[in-house]
């Protein structure tokens, strides 16, 4: 669990020391920062997006997995968990909710074949040198990343230590069924999220993501079932 631990601290760090920048920075500044961390985070998204080998895997994981995450509407729990942590943390410009923050941070901090190697790394052979790299990279990110989305980013770190400590405490059970296709349908799957928390950034969408996050878990079931057809699709 060290490298959780350092990956979760490292997202703590990082988004401690924007918001103590983001005090200093002019309102017009921010803002044209946000876009530019919009036009990145849409980047990253289609450089993941890449990682899929089978779009009926994509549609298929996408399309169950936002039906059931609408169902349970996750974006509305997240939302009424946000506006708790507002009352006590208030918003700093009126603009970027804590919800948002949380949600697009979480995202792009767990989303990648980085968080699932590395914590199955972690987990099966007690090496922690990916999640090291990935704590650097988290550090400047979330940096960057509170200056415009706020204190939202500070507890994704939280999200950060259940997500990547669950993959490494079961990651004997989980090997198995996170072999390489899998890991790049969630890959992939995910990428898809974060080009539309990229397209919520510059204000061209307001997509429910977290609703699609269930897609994320149904991704390696269809990568399972796809290898019991007799004809490969």
């Amino acid at each position: 669990m060290l490298g959780v631990i350092v990956n979760t601290a490292a997202v703590l760090l990082g988004s401690t020391v924007g918001l103590l920048f983001k005090k200093g920075i002019p309102q017009k500044i921010a803002s044209e920062i946000m876009t530019a961390i919009g036009l990145c985070t849409i980047y990253i998204g289609i450089d993941g997006a890449l990682a899929g080998n089978n779009p009926l895997v994509l549609i298929l994981c996408m399309v169950f997995g936002t039906a059931v995450g609408t169902l349970i509407d996750i974006d509305k729990r997240l939302t009424q968990l946000g506006a708790i942590l507002e009352r006590k943390f208030k918003r700093a410009d009126g603009k970027v909710t804590i919800v948002e923050g949380f949600v697009s941070a979480s995202l792009l901090f767990c989303v990648g074949a980085m968080t699932i190697v590395g914590s199955l790394n972690a987990g099966l052979l007690g090496d922690n040198q990916m999640l090291f790299t990935k704590s650097l990279l988290d550090l400047i990110s979330s940096c960057m990343l509170s200056v415009t989305l706020g204190i939202g980013v500070m507890f994704a770190a939280a999200f950060v230590f259940v997500f990547q400590g669950a993959i490494v405490l079961l990651s004997q059970l989980l090997a198995p069924v996170l072999n390489t296709s899998a890991i790049a349908e969630i890959t992939c799957a995910g990428s898809l999220m974060i080009i539309a928390i990229g397209l919520n950034l510059l204000g061209i969408t307001k997509l429910k993501v977290a609703n699609m996050l269930p897609a994320l878990l149904f991704a390696p079931l269809f990568v399972w079932l796809f290898t019991l057809l007799p004809i490969q699709l």
